[in-house]
């Protein structure tokens, strides 16, 4: 009978690791408004992804209360695309203007983002466009009765961002649902004082739902930037509802996927197993480095390591452009060691006993 224990500790490297000078930094521009520069949230998700290892390239550009429109009128926002070859470009416009119907929305919003997405394409075709779903004031927008609330104002934002999605092709960011599980069942404050712009903790929730969004794995560290319970429970709601939302939002589009196996044999020989798997939309070839001499280049598959030793297994995209995006994934293997030790010292009580009995 074979046993397997998950309870490991997976660290996440994404373009960058012990050899992240030869690893080229993963460039990420985010455009916004407020809600994107608040606490410059941008840094905030840099920080969180350096201290996990990770080689990455972060800048904003974003100008306060911009929609969609104001931003297609914005020429440091297109000198911001050009400026380099992007893999993401994170886009968030005005919360209201999601909050319409699909008409409205249709004419208010859709033209001047195809501008935008368009340049972001010209630019670099296979750029990875994500877009940044906001969240409802917190007693909604008054002066509209559809949205006079947070719950109805929360819930006509998601709509708008989904039909963005849809109409786009484009994977949406929900960062607007993680904010509404953590206001609704926890006491950790999102606003700031005008209750409609993040709190400190607002936009570490955004930093941290951007980064398992693009990385597939929870933050490790937390930095000092919120208090650790609170750093926790937003991380864990980031990952639950990422879970339930991420293929209906597409971003199970670019996923890497290792689930890391102890494999107990009956004759008590430990193997050390990793399930692995890349969906990559037109990517065009994989690599696999485990870091032990073996490589694969299927999609899928497994791969049994000999020993507990901590693992660096790096996996080699390519896309439809011919770029290279490198990721990393390193594995320890902890808490088998833990539970080895655990073991032996209740087999010395179990010999203890026996003595003294």
């Amino acid at each position: 009978m074979l046993k397997r224990f998950f309870n490991l500790v997976i660290s996440l490297f994404a373009s960058g690791s012990a050899s992240a000078d030869t690893i080229p930094a993963l460039k990420i521009l985010f455009i916004g408004n407020s809600y994107t520069h608040m606490h410059d949230m941008p840094k905030m998700f840099g920080k969180i992804a350096k201290k996990a290892g990770m080689n990455v390239l972060v800048e904003k550009s974003a100008k306060s209360g911009a929609s969609f429109h104001e931003h297609s009128e914005r020429s440091d926002m297109f000198e911001a695309i050009n400026k380099r070859k992007w893999d993401y470009i994170i886009l968030q416009g005005y919360s209201r203007e999601l909050s319409f119907q699909p008409e409205y929305i249709d004419t208010a919003t859709i033209p001047f983002l195809s501008k935008i997405t368009q340049a972001i394409y010209d630019n670099n075709a296979c750029t990875n466009v994500l877009f940044y779903m906001t969240w409802g004031y917190e007693d909604g927008y008054n002066e509209r009765e559809e949205v006079n609330s947070y719950a109805k104002m929360a819930d006509s934002i998601e709509r708008g961002y989904s039909y963005l999605g849809e109409v786009f092709n484009v994977p949406v960011v929900p960062v607007g649902m993680v904010w509404k599980e953590v206001k609704n069942t926890t006491s950790i404050d999102l606003y700031a004082d005008d209750r409609a712009h993040p709190s400190n903790s607002g936009s570490y929730l955004i930093a941290n739902t951007f980064f398992e969004s693009i990385f597939g794995i929870q933050a490790s560290e937390n930095l000092s930037i919120v208090n650790e319970k609170d750093a926790q429970v937003i991380k864990n709601t980031v990952t639950n509802v990422l879970d339930k939302k991420r293929a209906e939002y597409k971003l199970d589009r670019q996923l890497i996927v290792i689930d890391t196996q102890i494999v107990e044999l009956p004759n008590d020989e430990i193997h050390y197993r990793i399930e692995y798997s890349a969906s990559y939309l037109n990517a065009t070839s994989v690599l696999w480095d485990f870091g032990d001499s073996n490589t694969s280049e299927s999609w899928s598959g497994s791969h049994t390591f000999d020993t507990s030793e901590p693992r660096q297994v790096k996996v080699h995209i390519t896309n439809e452009c011919g770029e290279a995006r490198i990721y990393s994934y390193r594995i320890v293997f902890i808490a088998v060691e833990n539970r080895r030790r655990r073991r032996r010292e209740e087999r010395e009580e179990e010999q203890k006993n026996k003595r003294n009995n």
